[in-house]
């Protein structure tokens, strides 16, 4: 079994270099690292503590949009595919990519299949990346498959921007309007307490409670603190320790005001784009379903799918089951209808996440313009009722002498 080793090595420009690497001993970890064009100074097997495992190793989708791209090339120039995964790894700026791709070319050389060898490694390559690559080795169309891959990982990669363009935004602002907020009731607010006590006119009620309110959060701060951190907590260990408490978040979660909305089309796009291009490969519909669950990171999604998935089973038709899941909008049950009727599901899933992404950006550009002026209108309240509170004394004490 692999172990992890930590090394040094020196490449042909006399330059050192520091890294982990799987290997089954040092021995072959010195083979492994002389075929990067190394050389060897020192090595000692890593802790097994250490991070670098097959268990956690992450790549970025930018890596994988490359690799399965640059591989589809040299596939199509007619390179072998040993070769073509050793040029990339040459090329490949991550060392920990570098060594997976490594290990990869090993395991190739050693009798495995290209689609064995990257399933060593889960969180570089899922279950569907290895799955459309093991249809590609049946059918001969690795090439093909490759391409596909890319640009689904690349439309993924836009699509998660889009999720974290939408949600960046409202927290940056949201943070400065809480801050000013903070330094107004912790700061400002007690500083005019003193001077609106030396009224002797009874206070209005909302000054009253500007004061009772800035008296509070000068008194429990720390409640701003380890309150959210209690419920940031309190949720985490729920989702661990309790299946029923983690499918009621999840459903919750999709049912959320505005970002609920947007984040169930997200996962129904991503989804309709998966299962069309598993399904144009010639994956089984019920394989593909199985595959789909894993990428919709919510259970409550899940279930409905293994409803779905069920139902198939059993002999219903597919639209008439994601229909009695309530997955699918009427229209896009439609779509997928029409779809199963003509032999053409890939074109119309492939129109249904064309729909939902097309969705989610309208969403997107309709709301990012209306939280500006929402917490504008907020701060301008919070301003006002300081304001009020204390000219309201004031001016009262005028009309008073007057």
């Amino acid at each position: 079994m692999a172990e992890s080793f930590t090394y040094k090595a020196m490449d042909k420009n006399g330059n050192i270099i520091s890294n982990s690497m799987l290997a089954n001993n040092e021995a072959d970890l010195e083979l492994r690292v002389q075929k990067m064009g190394l050389d060897l100074i020192s090595v000692k097997s890593a802790s097994q503590s250490s991070f670098f495992s097959s268990k956690t190793i992450k790549v970025s989708r930018q890596e994988l949009i490359n690799f399965a791209f640059h591989l589809e090339q040299l596939s199509r120039a007619g390179v072998p595919l040993v070769e073509s995964i050793a040029d990339l790894r040459d090329a490949v700026e991550s060392p920990s990519f570098r060594d997976v791709l490594s290990n990869i070319v090993e395991s190739i050389e050693a009798g495995k299949k290209f689609s064995e060898s990257i399933a060593d490694y889960p969180t570089v390559f899922d279950e569907v990346f290895v799955s459309m690559v093991q249809v590609g080795e049946k059918t001969g169309r690795m090439a093909d498959v490759l391409h596909d891959l890319a640009e689904m990982i690349r439309w993924q990669d836009e699509l998660v921007a889009k999720s974290k363009k939408i949600m960046m935004y409202p927290i940056f602002v949201f943070t400065i309007v809480f801050g000013v907020t903070v330094f107004l009731m912790l700061y400002l607010v007690p500083q005019l307490v003193g001077f609106l006590n030396n009224f002797d006119s009874e206070l209005p009620i909302y000054t009253k409670a500007l004061i009772a309110f800035s008296g509070f959060m000068t008194e429990y701060w720390y409640t701003l603190i380890i309150v959210p951190v209690l419920i940031v907590t309190f949720i985490k260990v729920g989702i661990k320790t309790s299946p029923a408490f983690h499918f009621k978040y999840d459903e919750l979660k999709l049912k959320l005001p505005i970002f609920g909305k947007i984040s169930y089309k997200i996962k129904l796009a991503r989804f309709a784009n998966y299962f069309a291009l598993m399904y144009s490969s010639g994956i089984t519909v019920l394989t593909a379903i199985d595959l789909s669950k894993k990428i919709m990171s919510n259970l409550a999604l899940e279930d409905a799918l293994q409803r779905v998935h069920d139902q198939i089973a059993e002999g219903e038709a597919i639209s008439q089951a994601f229909a009695n899941a309530n997955l699918f909008s009427p229209l896009i049950v439609r779509m997928v209808s029409v779809g199963e009727s003509t032999g053409e599901m890939d074109k119309a899933l492939k129109n249904v996440s064309y729909f939902y992404t097309r969705e989610v950006t309208e969403d997107i550009e309709k709301i990012e313009p209306a939280i500006q002026p929402l917490l504008t209108v907020f701060l301008g309240a919070m301003v006002s009722w300081i304001i009020m509170s204390v000219i309201g004394p004031i001016y009262d004490v005028i009309l008073t002498i007057g």
